[in-house]
């Protein structure tokens, strides 16, 4: 039955819509298994669990939606409580479900109780409790049954934080959906709404960290009259099993401490840091830590002083170390004096220093070893530091990918890299189990996403890049899921159970991420955007004063072909992976098409395993993106039925722009490469009705997120 859209929808909901279930069969069954909720417990996170079950519960079944206590348990019951407030008849019936989780994990259960079948949700502790509350809601959301419960769940990942790049003058970095959520300026006294919705959105899907400030950090963060906001908001985030976490700039103490230095070594800064950590966990209790960008792009470091990462991160790690505290420390470096490959860099800083850093230190690696690119090989140092913990940073927010005007779902983009085989201890050796600590025994890990989140009223300025960031958070809770798995749960979760929706619409998330890659950089093209903002083509770009901010340091086009040589005869950057990997990228035959023009300078007449030249199957390719995006704009045409008018409306002209777009891209690049190719177009590829000089004059002053 096609369920037609009767109101309204700003997208506010997110994936917590929580609609009224018209199929009555479902509804019935869930209603007559789901008599009475009752708490066991009081605690804040309780309530926000009971809140959440009474919202979800009523919302989804029309009716009402007792709640009881654990003193008066009737047939088919919804109880749920941490271990320590079950009484014995319940945890007699849980067996070792306790045994088979860590602290966030969950069981949810049918039980019987005096012959009487009760489901209870339960944990170690009460934020494992609401992650098992929202677990159950999701089963309702997307029409599963409830009869037999036996689910038993818990993170794979300790660290699963978002990293704001939000400006004290709340402008983000980036940041392509409005404005920063937090409103430094009416902080701490009032306490938007908003906040909670965020906290419960994160909650929902296993996020248990944010980082509040731009990881190019500004020092007044850490001042008293910022901090007691920031206190603020770790007392809303609290009961939802969120910490906040902060970007420390490195220079802090000269900035706002009145010191001449902040060289590591330095008594009086070590001091200065020890005392500064101390006053935060005297307002924060729970404070995650700090995130650290050093002697990156402008940004000071330990290296200012002639020191290296392990100085800087081990002297803040100190400070931290009393109170539970990590360092979460960006491994995303690179320098204009080293003229060789960009690629290699983090590797050549980082890698020399395994088994250095302190045990409460992680460094943060990119998925990449450029810069969050439509599509990179994994970057080496998953390969390597055996001895370090290494944490994956994923850009959710999407500033190499069309920004919030094109639909991208990157949950294909992350399961891509997560699933790469390093060869670190031989084949299977996936990224995945790096960042999850099983490959290396790791206690601590993480995985960090920049998060697209701004104060448009939907969030994140496209209704469907908030899949984005919903397949961030479940992949973070479980590194190993499907990209596909986590489309169907999204969709139905946010707009309907119905099949002619659902198939279709999920098979156009899924091919979304290619589309970008084959309209933007196929075969292996990279970082040919245009400059600053990195919205749109910019592949001339060769003026910048730093030779690797230029598109042409990338693609090294010629009369004789394309492409950046990484094999022994170039930069030999292949030499940073396992010799497996390595010899898979440095031969010509066994290097994965889309990835040869990242590793290989390529004749225009080098013939694909299509029997294309590389030219042909270049433009095709660019072609292909084109018309993918057509056909996106018409399953989306098929959808309406299915999705209210307002986000039917919203993302039918942003497909729209994205089509647009893409013909921008593909004409602009093909202009550009055919002057060094001096070959016509294939067949199938459609003409340019611009010039090159018409797009090379293009400025962009409005772009956002600079």
């Amino acid at each position: 039955m096609v369920c037609i859209k009767s109101f309204a929808n700003d997208g506010y909901k997110l994936w917590l819509q929580y609609n009224h279930i018209q199929d009555k069969q479902i509804r019935t069954s869930y209603q007559s298994n789901i008599k009475r909720i009752i708490p066991f417990g009081n605690s804040e996170t309780i309530k926000v669990a009971l809140k959440e079950l009474e919202l979800g519960l009523n919302g989804m079944l029309g009716s009402k939606v007792l709640s009881g206590t654990k003193n008066n348990i009737e047939s088919n019951s919804l109880m749920f409580g941490s271990e320590s407030s079950l009484n014995e008849i319940v945890k007699n019936q849980l067996g070792n479900a306790f045994n088979e989780i860590n602290d966030e994990g969950f069981v949810i259960k049918t039980i019987s109780i005096k012959g009487k079948n009760q489901i209870i949700i339960t944990g170690k502790n009460d934020v494992g409790v609401l992650y098992g509350v929202f677990k159950f809601l999701r089963l309702l959301q997307t029409h599963q049954s409830i009869e037999n419960l036996n689910i038993i769940d818990a993170p794979k990942i300790k660290v699963r934080v978002l990293n704001h790049w939000d400006n004290l003058d709340r402008t983000v970095e980036r940041g392509y959906a409005g404005f920063s959520i937090w409103d430094w300026h009416r902080l701490p006294d009032y306490i938007d709404s908003r906040y909670r919705d965020y906290a419960r959105a994160n909650a929902s899907i296993g996020i248990n960290g944010t980082v509040l400030n731009n990881v190019n950090a500004n020092a007044l963060i850490l001042t008293p009259q910022y901090l007691e906001k920031v206190e603020a908001l770790a007392n809303v985030f609290r009961p939802y099993g969120i910490k906040v976490y902060l970007t420390t700039r490195f220079s802090a103490p000269i900035e706002i401490g009145g010191l001449e230095t902040a060289d590591p070594y330095d008594a009086e800064v070590i001091a200065w840091w020890k005392n500064k950590v101390k006053e935060i966990y005297s307002k924060i209790p729970d404070f995650g830590g700090f995130l650290v960008k050093a002697n990156s792009e402008g940004q000071p470091g330990p290296q200012n002083y002639g020191r290296n990462h392990v100085d800087g991160a081990n002297m803040l790690a100190d400070a931290l170390t009393p109170f539970g505290g990590v360092v979460m420390w960006r491994a995303f470096v690179y320098s204009e004096h080293d003229i060789t490959d960009r690629a290699k860099q983090a590797y050549s800083e980082f890698v020399p220093y395994d088994g250095q850093f302190k045990d409460n230190v992680i460094i943060q690696v990119k998925n990449g070893a450029i810069d969050f690119q439509p599509r990179e090989p994994f970057h080496p140092m998953f390969g390597t530091m055996p001895k370090t913990p290494l944490m994956m940073e994923f850009q959710i927010t999407q500033e190499y990918l069309g920004q919030s005007t094109h639909t991208v779902f990157l949950p294909k983009l992350y399961e891509e890299v997560l699933q790469s085989d390093t060869y670190k201890k031989g084949k299977g050796s996936t990224v995945a189990k790096i960042i999850d600590g099983s490959l290396d025994n790791k206690v601590l890990t993480g995985i960090a996403g920049v998060s697209n989140i701004g104060n448009d009223i939907n969030w994140t300025g496209n209704p469907m890049l908030q899949a984005n960031w919903y397949g961030f958070g479940r992949l973070a809770w479980n590194p190993y899921l499907s990209s596909e798995e986590i489309a169907d749960e999204w969709l139905r979760s946010t707009f309907s159970n119905d099949e002619k929706f659902v198939k279709p619409v999920k098979d156009m998330l899924l091919s979304s991420r290619e589309a970008v890659v084959n309209y933007m950089t196929p075969l292996g093209l990279h970082h040919i955007m245009d400059t600053g903002h990195h919205y749109g083509p910019g592949p001339w770009v060769s003026d910048l004063s730093r030779p690797e901010w230029n598109p042409v340091y990338y693609h090294k086009a010629d009369s004789l072909g394309v492409g950046f040589d990484r094999t022994p005869s170039g930069s030999n950057a292949t030499a940073q992976y396992a010799p497996q990997v390595a010899s898979k990228f440095n031969n010509l035959e066994t290097c994965p098409e889309e990835d040869l023009l990242w590793f290989h300078h390529v004749s225009w007449d080098f013939k694909l395993k299509n029997g294309k030249t590389l030219w042909d199957g270049m433009a095709l390719k660019y072609q292909e993106g084109v018309d993918q995006v057509a056909s996106m704009i018409s399953i989306w045409e098929e959808a309406k039925p299915y999705v209210d008018e307002e986000r039917f409306s919203d993302v039918y002209m942003l497909l729209n722009i994205q089509h647009k777009e893409a013909k921008w891209w593909r004409d602009a690049c093909l202009l550009y490469f055919q002057e060094f190719s001096q070959k016509s177009l294939p067949v199938g590829v459609e003409k340019s009705t611009q010039t090159l000089d018409y797009f090379k004059s293009l400025k962009f002053t409005f772009a956002p997120g600079n």
